[in-house]
């Protein structure tokens, strides 16, 4: 990694040609500097402008992010128009000016620039409007939409093995309706693995895992699963990239051993995500969500002693004020029944209820009273303070985190 420090119109500037991305920041006329990152595809994919952080997801489209005045937190979605003509072109021509500058001597660097931040700024300057927007479409090519990932794989490489979700049913999700579930034959996850690494190019070496989608793609029995696995390591280099990662339900499907579990861990599975949203047997069925906490309780354990890791999620405000009291006391003991340690992770996502919704008829016709967004929080809260984790195992990374501000 190469940070150089140097001014430009009297301007502040630091250029840090890392492996993975080329990042300018360009210090402004006394308000926020501007920082923009670019993988070596040339793809803009954050930046920093005016106090906004935008996303760029590889589909073209953007998210911005900002903090209020009362430091809560907000965010719009670009469209894919509006981020290639409001952001990503004024970025470009920003980059282009200062890279024109360094070539010329206007701009003064404390060290030669490598090859590498040659190399980015060219690819950055040549990803115009029209090669953004190719890029967008080859993506749509090569991917069903990812509806979601848990944060801390936003960066994977998602591989399709299975589009959609094996039962579909939660009334709180809208991720894959219209999706028949389809675990993909052996031929044609190699040419969508390929296509994805394709597609990619340069930008892989922003990817920092590699993640089996889609909903619960670990529900595929391991005569089918193994193969798939195996084409991965055929296409990727598993270990450089941090290993494999993927959702399961935990409820439904052919349950996997400890010993299934060890086997993929051997292939390089790292940790397995498991939506349980709440410990509640009540709740559960109320959201149609199949099978029994200690369906989930079961899986954990059986992947802990594969040695695995976990990822647990909950789901705050589910249920409202109803089931309240029986969420919170529910999941504490499912999860203090698994035997988290240091090693795994538990995710607050809170509720987020859209007009058309099932569960937004549900509610309505239960006569739900819904929590606030404080109480959500609160939930949370509740549901940490009465979790418990042995000394010797430690304690499990716990957080939060907002499903509207995904992006791939």
């Amino acid at each position: 990694m190469a940070v150089i420090l140097g001014k430009w119109a009297k301007r502040p500037i630091t250029i840090s040609v890392k492996p993975n991305c080329l990042t300018v920041s360009i210090e402004g006329g006394g308000g926020e500097p501007a920082v923009l990152s670019y993988d070596y595809e040339g793809r803009l994919w954050t930046a920093l402008l005016d106090g906004i952080t935008y996303r760029r997801g590889l589909d073209g489209k953007m998210v911005a992010k900002w903090q209020q005045a009362d430091r809560a937190r907000d965010r719009r979605w670009l469209s894919p128009d509006e981020a290639r003509q409001q952001i990503e072109a004024p970025a470009r021509a920003q980059v282009a000016d200062l890279y024109a500058a360094i070539q010329s001597g206007d701009a003064q660097i404390g060290a030669p620039l490598p090859e590498q931040g040659h190399h980015g700024f060219r690819r950055a300057i040549a990803f115009d409007a029209a090669r953004s927007e190719q890029d967008a479409a080859r993506y749509r090519q090569v991917y069903l939409p990812v509806g979601i990932l848990p944060p801390d794989q936003y960066f994977a490489v998602v591989l399709q093995a299975a589009e959609g979700c094996s039962f579909n049913t939660c009334t709180f999700c809208t991720f894959y309706q219209g999706r028949p579930f389809r675990i993909k034959p052996p031929d044609d996850f190699r040419a969508h693995a390929r296509a994805v690494r394709d597609f990619l190019g340069e930008g892989l070496s922003l990817r920092r895992t590699i993640f089996l989608g889609d909903a619960n793609a670990l529900v595929i029995p391991m005569p089918r699963l193994l193969p798939l696995v195996e084409i991965v390591h055929e296409v990727y280099d598993v270990e450089r990239l941090g290993g494999i990662y993927a959702f399961l339900d935990g409820f439904s499907g052919q349950k996997k051993t400890a010993d299934d579990y060890a086997a993929l861990r051997a292939l390089g599975l790292k940790t397995v995500y498991i939506g349980m949203e709440s410990g509640s047997a009540d709740l559960l069925r109320f959201l149609k969500k199949p099978g029994q906490p200690a369906d989930v309780v079961e899986a954990v354990r059986a992947i802990k002693a594969g040695g695995v890791a976990v990822g647990v999620i909950v789901l705050l405000g589910a249920g409202g004020h109803q089931y309240a009291a029986q969420h919170v006391r529910d999941t504490v003991a499912a999860i203090n029944a698994m035997g988290l340690d240091m090693d795994d992770l538990i995710y607050f996502s809170e509720l987020i209820v859209s007009e058309g919704m099932a569960y937004a008829r549900d509610a309505y016709q239960a006569g739900l009273q819904p929590l606030t967004p404080q109480e959500r929080i609160a939930q949370g809260e509740a549901v940490e303070c009465g979790l418990r984790f042995s000394q010797a195992g430690g304690m499990p990374h716990i957080s939060r985190y907002d499903i509207r501000e995904f992006v791939y």
